[in-house]
């Protein structure tokens, strides 16, 4: 598609105006939406949304969310509070960038709910719930010239508790790599079992096998006798002792 203009054109900011009709048929917008951006009162903005969010999994699971909210409950709400105020609002999801069509005042407040929502700054709901609130203060003429501030709501955003992440130690700074650990060849070396032949290597493997296994059935048999200890038992009283003490507390009494 291709824009050119003819000795019949009267007005040269029509050329902007046929850009950004190309750019809207090319998000997807429909043909007899689009066609309104030639109207003079009519504005669009492009508002990409892929490079808000770092982590490319968050920005596509916000964009679906936004993009729910808007085509089920909430964006009827905003566009019928936002026709009032700014005049006739349309937006277009596609992709990684947002299309919008409106006035000045309405675009400014479609991006500011658009990247508010992609960076889970708030939630549309609140902008929603505020467009409402000015809603129906515009109706009242008496607050025409006022600040509007002390009927909106204020929204605080409630920080969930995260886990902390555990911060590793930093080691100093050394330019030199760590000393490479012994292989099995070089503490042969030292022990002097590399020099050795196969006979005798084997009979010394043989010979720990052997105390390793004396080790072990001691343990075992030690375990078995403590089985057959006879527990101490208690130690038995004198009655003529007990007897003595009995008097000695009836004396007392």
């Amino acid at each position: 598609m291709t824009v050119s203009t003819t000795r019949k054109t009267r007005d040269p900011y029509i050329i902007m105006k046929a850009r950004d009709l190309i750019k809207l048929l090319s998000r997807s917008v429909p043909a007899p939406q689009a066609i309104k951006i030639l109207d003079d009162e009519m504005q669009c903005d492009i508002i990409k949304v892929g490079s808000l969010v770092r982590n490319k999994m968050l920005s596509c699971i916000r964009s679906v969310c936004f993009c729910c909210i808007s085509f089920h409950s909430g964006w009827n709400v905003l566009l019928s509070a936002g026709n009032i105020l700014y005049g006739q609002l349309f937006h277009s999801i596609g992709g990684n960038t947002v299309a919008a069509m409106g006035s000045f005042k309405g675009l400014k407040q479609v991006r500011r709910v658009v990247e508010d929502c992609i960076q889970n700054k708030m939630h549309p709901v609140y902008h929603i719930k505020t467009l409402m609130m000015k809603r129906e203060i515009a109706s009242d003429p008496a607050l025409a010239n006022e600040n509007w501030d002390r009927f909106l709501p204020k929204f605080k955003k409630k920080n969930v508790k995260q886990k902390k992440v555990k911060s590793k130690e930093k080691k100093p700074y050394t330019p030199f790599p760590p000393p490479q650990p012994p292989s099995k060849i070089d503490l042969q070396l030292d022990s002097g079992e590399y020099f050795l032949s196969h006979e005798k290597k084997f009979a010394k493997k043989c010979q720990e096998k052997q105390e390793k296994q004396a080790e072990r059935t001691a343990e075992n048999k030690r375990k078995r006798e403590a089985a057959f200890i006879r527990p101490m038992e208690p130690a038995k009283q004198d009655p003529s002792k007990s007897a003595d003490d009995r008097n000695d507390v009836a004396d007392m009494a």
